[in-house]
């Protein structure tokens, strides 16, 4: 995956209001494809007890993959995007995904089979993979420096707003469900006839959109200027931000174009000493981020309510309260990220989320009531989306010199995706081995872990500049040598 490039200019203090306006809007189009990818990622945890029982899923094995396999398509998209993207434009792969989008969602809500149900959510498991790498990559190439921030930050705001979005469809489209229905009630009740299908579709709507909308948007001006399309990159930045505008970018684009240019790398620079440490931070906080647990809570949300004592009506309910404290404590979190600093906001994460685990365990294990259960994963989720959940795509973006940036994001994300996998499929294995209890032990044995590798070997990246990063970054590896 690449990461976000800019031209390194400044002059875009001056954007009038109506240009200003104008990327606004190619911004949020682009940010869609979060919005897709977070509703994709989390419908699963309102439709899974319905098509498990529609599929008749009874093995932790098959329950695992069905709710893990979309994770197989996220791997293939992420590591695809940066060479499509490159290939045939930001612009091209954005309307792909949102094709992708469309059909996947559209075509798991009616599958009748389970393979072709496996298929399916691989395909928009790969539409995540590829919006997840370039709708920040795009908006960022396309984004005046001045709003540079807060325009990248709408793809985790439209995240976290698609994740609300999937918890509220699920809660309105499921019906209340009767107490002590037979088997074969239950088999042929409308939720699990049609309702899990129903969560799948909605989807389809807003995905439309986004492919519409993406027929409209300007292709990147940095990919147009690699491809030597000076004339069409000219009209997309004056459109932007005015002839001077456009004059200041191109001249910055050409530059940093020239540098890279003379400055390549190979995965095998990655292994060099210094460098390689880097990347088992890298590989770290990203196997961290998906192995503190939260996941589970939202891909098996029903399993875990349910165990705590709640019935099937009050789930759906309680998953809603916990997509709006996870869409509450992200807002904050873009507001502290550079206020506080990455690796304070690390620390504090990994403890609230390794103490609410713990708890939430002797909470399963004395059978305290289920609203303790309910406040402890609430306390869990905002901790998370409050440090861990922003905090470590920032460090990763942060970490890697600028000669291995691109490089080092891709090991560091693929590995994201790999340790997202074995986490959403092996939790129905451990939570029939272990116990509720002890899963929730596991996880916060995990993130009390996590915040040791924090403190002795994250550094702190708030404030400085990337180079300044690199420089701090290769004085210690000297000091060491």
């Amino acid at each position: 995956m690449q990461g976000p490039i800019t031209s390194g200019t400044t002059a875009t203090s001056s954007i009038p209001a109506e240009r200003s306006a104008y990327v606004w809007g190619i911004a949020i189009v682009a940010a869609l494809g979060g919005l897709l990818f977070g509703y994709d990622w989390v419908v699963i945890g309102g439709a899974r007890q319905f098509y498990e029982v529609y599929f008749q899923l009874t093995s932790a094995a098959l329950i695992g993959w069905a709710n893990s396999c979309a994770l197989v398509g996220c791997l293939i998209g992420s590591l695809a995007a940066g060479y499509f993207a490159d290939r045939y434009g930001r612009r091209r792969v954005l309307l792909a995904a949102a094709i992708l989008f469309a059909a996947s969602s559209a075509l798991t809500g009616w599958a009748h089979s389970f393979a072709t149900f496996i298929v399916w959510r691989i395909v928009g498991g790969t539409a995540i993979g590829l919006s997840s790498n370039v709708s920040p990559l795009y908006i960022a190439e396309i984004s005046p420096a001045a709003i540079r921030g807060r325009l990248v930050s709408l793809n985790q705001f439209a995240i976290v707003v698609g994740i609300l979005l999937a918890q509220v469809v699920n809660w309105r489209i499921a019906r209340p469900v009767a107490a002590n229905l037979t088997a074969d009630a239950t088999f042929h009740s409308w939720n699990v006839q049609y309702g899990w299908r129903w969560m799948f579709c909605a989807i389809v709507i807003p995905a439309a959109i986004f492919t519409v909308a993406s027929l409209f948007l300007p292709e990147s001006p940095r990919w147009l200027l690699a491809r030597n399309r000076e004339d069409e990159a000219r009209t997309v930045l004056q459109h932007i931000g005015g002839t001077d505008y456009a004059a200041s970018e191109i001249a910055g684009i050409e530059r940093a174009l020239l540098a890279e240019a003379a400055d390549q790398s190979s995965w095998r620079d990655l292994l060099r000493p210094g460098i390689r440490r880097i990347v088992l931070i890298g590989i770290a906080l990203a196997v961290l981020q998906q192995w503190t647990g939260i996941n589970t809570l939202f891909n098996y949300a029903a399993e875990v309510y349910r165990s705590a004592g709640y019935g099937a009506n009050d789930i759906f309910l309680n998953i809603v309260i916990t997509g709006a404290i996870n869409l509450v404590f992200t807002i904050v979190s873009m507001l502290l990220v550079d206020r506080v600093g990455r690796r304070w906001m690390m620390l504090f994460g990994c403890i609230g989320i390794g103490i609410s685990h713990l708890l939430c365990a002797l909470a399963y294990r004395s059978g305290w009531h289920a609203i303790t259960v309910l406040i402890l994963t609430l306390c869990a989720i905002a901790c998370y989306a409050l440090t861990l959940a922003p905090v470590t795509w920032v460090l990763i973006a942060e970490i890697f010199p600028n000669r291995v940036r691109s490089h080092g994001i891709s090991i560091a994300v693929s590995s994201l995706w790999m340790a997202s996998f074995l986490l959403t499929y092996t939790f129905p294995a451990m939570n029939r081995s272990l116990g509720t209890a002890g899963i929730f032990l596991v996880y916060g044995v995990i993130c009390l872990l996590g915040c040791a590798l924090v403190a002795f070997f994250v550094p702190e990246t708030k404030g400085q500049t990337l180079e300044q990063i690199e420089a701090a970054t290769a004085l210690k590896h000297s000091a060491r040598a």
